[in-house]
């Protein structure tokens, strides 16, 4: 394996060491206060904050324990970027406000300030200063910095150390487009649009399939949700005619992503039928369908049945659309999940994921929502909070993705995730349980393409594997196995 030297200009503080491109400082003494002023062209790297592992970081001034950064900044990036000011806090007052730390004993508050800009300046005072992007591509910025140090300034010292080159493997056509139809639908009198992936009865599957030219698998898992977890659509059985699931009006929703703690993708189907010698008329919300049930006018048939209806469009929002709309072997999943809407057409085309299924054999999904907000924001997908009570239940499955070892284009940019069942399966679920797999010695790492791998190796105690916790959360990703070339 090739190894490089390189010279590092590392910024040393009391508790811990964050490895930077710094810069050459002009100090001049004035007792506890020292003078800062320099001009900088920095190249970020992964955020090596919890939960943030997927996003980029320049750091500009380094956390230094006592000591507070005051002054002005002006910068140019090569990508929109936001402003991190971190401030030095002691665990105790975390209580609910934003954090940032490396190893979970060092905490700091963090302020994020979306500039959604290329350049900028701001006035800054906290404990540390950097720009920050939620997306996972390197970015290059030039920052210039006039302020003082107050407290004991930052130690710089030139430091030899070895980098390895990581071994890497990019699957072929490890990201290809998946074009799926979208429906309308209604919420509260407004349109939304979304679209079916799921179902837990097969014969719905069947239908639905038909009727949108676009094959819905069918996972019975998810028929076991618990009721307090599913959002409801109501699906008109006659009445008005439209272009609805049954060719009747559109579906009615009763809630959005922008009702966080209401909101799922996967919905419990309640049929109406309108009765006889009732004046069938267009129905546009919940309440309004609520009401003319308890009028006698309509009957609700609750099937059982579940479907996963991934929001696209609401009346506040939509999910995000990726700045690079070219689909290639190296994009990351930061960013966006979507290349392209077309409310014309009527479709939305995600970017399909490659993986690798139980067998070993080859695998694509999407994502359409998550649960904690970060990796949520990351993936720039819908936070879902409801789904983390799947966490112990049986209508998530287990997905292996890899926090180290070999570089790839798994969601934490090492090697494919492997899935412990396919589409065709009894088994089969769109919600993903995630576990991180770790080699306890990356220099060992290999391919891994079955859980029989993933057993036999962590038998030997070659890996270690652990229910995913970001932002010491539950982990629960919204993710249907598709086959994008139908």
């Amino acid at each position: 394996m090739n190894r490089l030297v390189i010279i590092l200009i590392l910024g040393i503080f009391t508790t811990g060491i964050l490895t930077v491109s710094f810069i050459s400082d002009n100090f001049v003494d004035a007792n506890s206060t020292k003078k800062i002023n320099f001009t900088k062209t920095i190249i970020s790297s992964q955020d090596p904050g919890q939960g943030h592992e997927n996003h980029q970081l320049a750091l500009i001034l380094s956390p230094n324990e006592g000591t507070l950064y005051d002054g002005s900044m002006t910068f140019t990036s090569s990508e929109p970027v936001e402003i991190v000011v971190l401030h030095e806090i002691n665990s105790n007052d975390a209580k609910g406000q934003p954090t940032w730390t490396i190893d979970g004993n060092t905490i700091y508050a963090i302020s994020l300030i979306d500039l959604k800009t290329k350049s900028g300046s701001f006035e800054f005072t906290g404990a540390a200063l950097a720009l920050h992007s939620i997306n996972s591509k390197e970015f290059t910025s030039t920052v210039s910095v006039d302020g003082w140090i107050r407290g004991q300034p930052t130690e710089i010292i030139m430091q030899k150390i070895e980098v390895q080159k990581e071994s890497s493997l990019l699957l072929s056509r490890t990201n290809v487009a998946a074009t799926i139809p979208m429906h309308e639908g209604f919420y509260n009198g407004n349109s939304i649009f979304y679209i079916i992936t799921d179902s837990s009865q097969q014969e719905y599957a069947e239908m639905i399939t038909k009727k949108q030219d676009w094959k819905v698998e069918t996972a019975p898992p998810i028929g076991k949700t618990p009721e307090d977890i599913l959002q409801k659509i109501f699906v008109f059985k006659n009445g008005v005619k439209g272009d609805g699931i049954y060719g009747h009006q559109k579906e009615i929703f009763s809630s959005t992503p922008s009702q966080e703690l209401e909101y799922s993708a996967l919905n419990s189907v309640i049929e109406v039928t309108w009765k006889k010698g009732q004046n069938a008329k267009i129905l546009e919300s919940s309440e309004e369908i609520i009401n003319v049930e308890e009028d006698g006018r309509v009957e609700f048939n609750k099937t059982g049945i579940v479907i996963n209806t991934p929001q696209i469009i609401w009346s506040d929002g939509q999910m995000l659309v990726r700045d690079d709309k070219e689909i290639t072997d190296d994009l990351t999943f930061g960013g966006g999940q979507i290349t392209e809407i077309n409310k014309d057409e009527m479709t939305v085309t995600f970017v399909a994921h490659r993986g690798w299924g139980p067998d070993g054999k080859t695998i694509y999904y999407i994502v359409t929502d998550a649960t904690p907000s970060g990796p949520a924001e990351m993936m720039g997908v819908p936070f879902s909070p409801r789904s983390e009570n799947l966490i112990t239940n049986s209508s998530a499955v287990d997905l292996f993705q890899f926090q180290n070892g070999i570089k790839g284009s798994g969601s934490l940019g090492f090697q494919a995730g492997i899935a412990t069942v396919t589409p065709g399966s009894e088994n089969y679920s769109p919600m993903w349980r995630i576990y991180i797999i770790e080699w306890n010695n990356p220099e060992n790492a290999k391919i891994l393409e079955t859980i029989s791998d993933i057993n036999s190796f962590k038998t030997n105690d070659l890996i270690s594997v652990s229910l995913a916790r970001p932002m010491n959360s539950h982990h629960i990703v919204n993710s249907p196995f598709i086959d994008p070339f139908q």
